[in-house]
């Protein structure tokens, strides 16, 4: 392997087990990247790894994170893998069951750093990207694991980080499964994610769909919100607003009990609404005249992504399955294939029909023979909460994978 530091990040050479010669480019920040390469790659993956998401991304300032980007080159000096990656403060037991919650609350009031590490992750910090990984076409994953392995491994120790991980991965693939487990990575269960499919053509079509029971019971919250005259309307350009929509996500932020990580800024907002051409919209929700809260909705390509939801007051009332009906109608409207509901409040979301996406990370030690007993403690502090997917069409094959 070559090695040589450049202008624009470090330089590595190897050659792939099936021969091909590769070079690895590490940038500090997106802005050193040629949006050309690294968008050339991106054929029909998310618009979520696009160079002007992760400008966005990066420049929002979320917790803190610091970003890492590689652009992985042939022998013909042409881009064919990029992939991101991020050190943050986690805590290692995220999804850790309710009476372990509990007990770390008590005690992180006395070291509120415990078991809260920095690690090196490679992925996006709040989109669900599966794989994490862009690949050309004619390149097999195993032909660029290793080598990503190379790169996070040697910046991993040279900032003395103990663990790597790789997310998400919503279907094992053999290919990315064997290669990394060959590497030394652990497996490991995460909390589901949430999609429903759309096969309908207006919202009252997909209401018709639902068992009696299901449909009864959103019937029931609908009517209750038009009582206290609740309506909601879809904007593209909500950056004069950014500030109170950052506003209302902080205060469902403080109060979410299943999964905290990232802290948003008005920036995020902003920025989202400015550069992405309208793929970014906002469900405003008003109560009279008054706006009470907004969903952050996500257009990409075939699935409409529900990013995040806010709200002025943390009250408990129907407003958020009012909410659930407005962004399975706003998916309906755009003829998208499905919509990404994301992770927690699940018994809602299956009561309207989402199915569960199961989700592994790849988990890693930098000192290899500590892999084992890795696996075997992240995987006993986090045991995500037992959920299925419920039966509530008519016609129970409406809920296949698209």
């Amino acid at each position: 392997m070559e090695t040589c530091v450049a202008g624009f990040g470090v330089v590595a050479r190897r050659q792939t087990s099936q021969g091909h010669m590769m070079r690895a480019q590490v940038f500090e920040t997106i802005h050193d990247v040629d949006p050309q390469d690294w968008d050339a790659l991106l054929n029909e993956r998310s618009i979520t790894f696009s160079h002007t998401f992760w400008k966005i991304i990066e420049e929002s300032r979320l917790n803190d994170f610091r970003y890492r980007y590689v652009l992985f080159r042939d022998e013909d000096d042409q881009p064919v893998a990029l992939a991101t990656f991020y050190v943050v403060t986690t805590d290692i037991a995220i999804f850790s069951p309710p009476w372990l919650r509990r007990w770390l609350e008590s005690v992180r009031r006395v070291f509120p750093g415990f078991l809260k590490l920095r690690m090196l992750e490679c992925g996006t910090p709040i989109i669900l990207n599966s794989p994490p990984i862009v690949l050309h076409p004619d390149i097999d994953p195993g032909e660029i694991v290793d080598r990503l392995h190379d790169v996070l491994k040697t910046y991993a120790r040279k900032n003395h980080i103990f663990l790597m991980i790789l997310r998400d991965f919503e279907k094992l693939e053999a290919n990315w499964a064997l290669k990394l487990g060959d590497l030394g990575y652990q497996w490991i269960l995460g909390l589901p994610n949430t999609y429903l499919n759309i096969f309908w053509d207006s919202v009252e079509e997909y209401r018709a769909a639902l068992k009696s029971y299901y449909r009864s019971k959103i019937n029931n919250h609908l009517r209750k919100n038009a009582e206290l005259g609740v309506r909601h309307d879809l904007i593209e350009d909500f950056s004069g607003i950014s500030e109170e929509l950052c506003r209302q996500w902080h205060v469902v932020h403080e109060r979410a009990n299943e999964f905290q990580r990232e802290v948003l800024t008005s920036d995020f907002y902003r920025e989202l609404s400015l550069r992405l051409g309208g793929r970014a919209k906002i469900i405003r929700f008003f109560r009279e005249e008054i706006f009470v809260g907004h969903a952050l909705l996500l257009h990409d390509k075939d699935t409409l992504r529900w990013l995040y939801f806010g709200r002025s007051e943390p009250v408990n009332d129907s407003l958020y399955l009012y909410v659930i009906q407005a962004v399975i109608q706003a998916g309906i409207d755009l003829k998208v294939r499905r919509i990404e509901m994301g992770l927690t409040t699940y018994p809602i979301k299956l009561d309207v029909g989402a199915r569960l996406e199961p989700i592994h990370y790849a988990i890693c030690c930098t000192y290899s023979v500590l892999n084992p007993l890795i696996g075997w403690g992240y995987g006993l502090l986090n045991k995500p909460s037992s959920v299925q997917d419920k039966a509530v069409f008519k016609n129970d094959g409406s809920k296949e994978g698209p």
